[in-house]
């Protein structure tokens, strides 16, 4: 008898920079679609899903305001960014025959459903993926911020973090190797050691509404399924 998932309501931060796989920018279809497969195996535990991408791989709001715009308008490009990248997992989840909706807090009627907390509640029930896209549809606020918001939203058991490697370390482990991966923090620990794995805002919020990070591999094929069945490599940030 299979087990059953730790976690009966999730919703999955990707970053848009995952999206890129091995080019300077853009999308990588072959990188699409293995989140979306991944996706798709969750689903099929019967864990319901939402999601969050980031725009980092079109345009970063960040970096166009250290170039020298106004941080408001770049963070508005930003957020249409993360429209793009909504509407290309919302392609890749339906081919495989994951129901999917798109919710942006940005009004665009013709290509996304506004976000409206009741209707994405029911649509997880119903089965379906909710893409949540443009952020909090505020200035100043970064992807991850939005996705703890979203998550606390919707009532998730736990806000999952897919990065570049399978856990927080004391250091970058792509660069540095003697990097030890911890297996838990509290959020604290996250704050005063400075470990960025979310900003401070999202790591704030997460503290207050009680709902656990957990930060693993998006790139491990099968490591979402993994993590939500208490397996694999992952850290969770909690209170004891």
């Amino acid at each position: 008898m299979s087990r059953p998932p730790i976690y009966k309501r999730v919703l999955l931060k990707v970053s848009g920079e995952a999206l890129m796989g091995s080019r300077d920018y853009g999308l990588d279809i072959g990188v699409l679609r293995r989140i979306a497969e991944d996706v798709r195996d969750v689903v099929n535990l019967g864990v319901q899903v939402c999601m969050v991408i980031g725009g980092g791989n079109i345009f970063r709001g960040v970096a166009g305001a250290s170039a020298g715009m106004d941080r408001a308008q770049a963070d508005g490009m930003g957020m249409l960014a993360t429209v793009m990248n909504a509407l290309a997992m919302q392609n890749w989840l339906e081919k495989m025959g994951v129901p999917t909706r798109v919710q942006s807090a940005i009004s665009m009627a013709s290509l996304a459903e506004p976000f409206i907390r009741r209707r994405a509640i029911r649509h997880m029930e119903k089965g379906r993926v909710v893409i949540f896209a443009a952020g909090t549809g505020n200035p100043f606020f970064t992807t991850d911020t939005a996705a703890a918001l979203r998550a606390a939203e919707m009532g998730c058991d736990a806000l999952l973090k897919g990065t570049q490697v399978d856990g927080i370390y004391t250091a970058d482990p792509r660069k540095n190797p003697k990097a030890e991966r911890y297996d838990q923090l509290t959020y604290l620990e996250v704050l005063a050691r400075d470990l960025q794995v979310m900003d401070a805002a999202a790591i704030s919020l997460a503290r207050e509404n009680k709902l656990p990070i957990v930060v693993f591999n998006i790139h491990e094929p099968g490591a979402f399924t993994a993590v939500m069945l208490g397996d694999g490599k992952f850290t969770t940030v909690i209170d004891p």
